[in-house]
């Protein structure tokens, strides 16, 4: 598997962005679900030129989502998917996410 295919894009929410703030970086990526966390590391190497640590992957369950149609409610779900908390080593950063 190539490194832009693993790596699927990155997660920009509140708690993400809280952990890129500490002093030892960690990012969080949505990635393939068939990627292990050695890939995962080799990707976030060749694709952003950082040294990474370790690798988290948490498989993410989908949620419920309720859609109103004219006929009444209709009841869905949202795919699951995976994710992978990479931690770089200290004084790294990834400047393509950190906006730098």
């Amino acid at each position: 598997m190539r490194a832009d295919q693993v790596i699927i894009e990155p997660v920009l929410t509140e708690k993400s962005n809280s952990m890129r703030e500490t002093e030892v970086k960690k990012y969080a990526f949505k990635v393939n679900p068939r990627a292990n966390k050695i890939q995962i590391m080799q990707a976030v190497e060749q694709l952003f030129s950082v040294k990474p640590v370790s690798c988290n992957v948490v498989n993410v369950k989908g949620k419920p989502k309720f859609t109103r149609t004219k006929s009444g409610m209709r009841a869905g779900n949202t795919g699951p998917w995976k994710k992978a908390i990479v931690t770089l080593a200290k004084g790294d950063a990834i400047d393509a996410i950190d906006g730098v």
